[in-house]
């Protein structure tokens, strides 16, 4: 399939895939990291839909924030940790919901961290206003930790992570090979030094705090009370949780949102929860694609032939990478309601071509014997007439006779 841009080279602008049964896509969404500066700018000037997301989404933050969120997506504030996660959440609510207006709906959710908020809130567990509450008030607590420690992300199972721990923490389970590790930064670089040690790729997370950690452990009054109001719904996906492994068991409350950032992310268990469940494509549904190799590694890991793959990519045209990962979805089986996508672009979705015919026949042209005055009707007049001579016979003949003559006179005119 060719997506917007330049056809002349399909080696950038097509996609490919197999169609196979498809159990619905599940929608990840990352926590901190996906974010860039001039994210959803593209598509807030584009995408009717995005835009009225993203404004509901930014009078859903107004009571809980002092900056208004059009402004910053169109400045360059997202060091800070109060600013950066609302916005990032905004972003990936308002992403989530131009895939559904262009007819692919997620069948289940998964949350990363904070991304867990957006899942919720995507989900249909969580209120605009309460995930807004949650990640504005949330984040803003986080400050209170910044500076006193550090994440580290390992290439590596979590088992072979474990015995360099000493009073670090297992911040996140990514992939079977991919972990976070959090606390402070003297013995993270520790543990960096021994991974190296070890030939082990390992890298800092650009994050001043430590979460995921007994750090937090500060902030569980003020979390329970500033998030006291939070009423979860039923919703009307699955939320496979990354903190409570059994299936439903979740109840997406204050203190839910508290252990979100206090426990290890099982962003791993809860994907291979979904993939026991028989899904196999699931699309990152953030400004950036952050988890789509570990996604895959778990497919991977548990043999089963499925497909990851982000939304946008970090300082790329929003709308033709939107119109990309629209085609990827639909080159693997997932339903897209093209028409949607089309209005208003006046576009027009055309048929596949087939094989390119030449157009030429080999078969014989059959003569149109009514034209020629050989056809049916003028083969009865001569008979009713008894004028056999037009078949070239005497009328003396015996009808015997001119039988055989008759036969391949007219064979001779098909």
């Amino acid at each position: 399939m060719v997506v917007d841009g330049d056809v002349s080279d399909l080696s950038v602008n097509a996609v490919s895939g197999v169609a196979r049964g498809v159990v619905g896509p599940v929608f990840v969404f990352p926590g901190q990291g996906a974010q860039w500066v001039g994210m959803a700018r593209g598509l807030w000037e584009s995408s009717p839909v995005f835009a009225e997301s993203m404004e509901a989404c930014e009078r859903a933050l107004a009571p809980f924030v002092e900056w208004s969120l059009r402004d910053v997506v169109w400045g360059s504030d997202l060091a800070r940790v109060d600013v950066v996660q609302p916005v990032s959440w905004a972003v990936m609510v308002s992403l989530a919901r131009l895939w559904e207006a262009c007819g692919v709906r997620p069948a289940a959710v998964i949350g990363h961290s904070q991304g867990e908020i957006a899942a919720a809130c995507v989900a249909g567990v969580l209120s605009l206003d309460d995930a807004a509450r949650v990640v504005a008030l949330r984040s803003r607590a986080i400050v209170r930790l910044a500076g006193g420690g550090g994440m580290v992300s390992v290439a590596a199972p979590v088992e072979v992570v474990r015995p360099w721990l000493g009073a670090l923490s297992v911040a996140a389970v990514n992939g079977p090979n991919a972990t976070v590790v959090s606390g402070s930064v003297e013995l993270l670089s520790g543990l960096v030094a021994e991974a190296q040690r070890c030939g082990v790729r390992a890298k800092w997370v650009p994050v001043d705090y430590a979460s995921h950690s007994d750090q937090v452990e500060v902030l569980r009054g003020e979390l329970g009370r500033v998030l006291a109001g939070v009423e979860p719904g039923v919703g009307v996906v699955p939320v496979y949780s990354t903190v409570v492994s059994e299936a439903g068991a979740a109840r997406f409350d204050a203190d839910y949102w508290f252990a979100n950032l206090r426990s290890t992310v099982d962003f791993a268990g809860a994907t291979a929860a979904a993939v026991a469940d028989g899904h196999s494509v699931f699309i990152e549904v953030s400004p950036h694609p952050v988890l789509v190799m570990s996604v895959q590694d778990s497919l991977d890991a548990a043999g089963v032939v499925g497909e990851a793959f982000g939304t946008l990519r970090r300082d790329e045209d929003e709308r033709v990478r939107f119109t990309t990962a629209l085609s990827m979805a639909w080159v693997h089986g997932v339903d897209v309601d093209w028409g949607a996508y089309f209005a208003g672009r006046g576009g027009v979705v055309v048929d596949l071509p087939t094989y390119a015919f030449e157009r030429e026949r080999f078969w014989p042209e059959v003569a149109d014997f009514g034209d020629s005055g050989g056809g049916t009707d003028a083969f009865w007049e001569v008979l009713e007439r008894g004028d056999l001579s037009a078949f070239g016979l005497g009328g003396e003949e015996r009808v015997d006779q001119a039988l055989p003559v008759l036969a391949q006179w007219r064979r001779r005119q098909r």
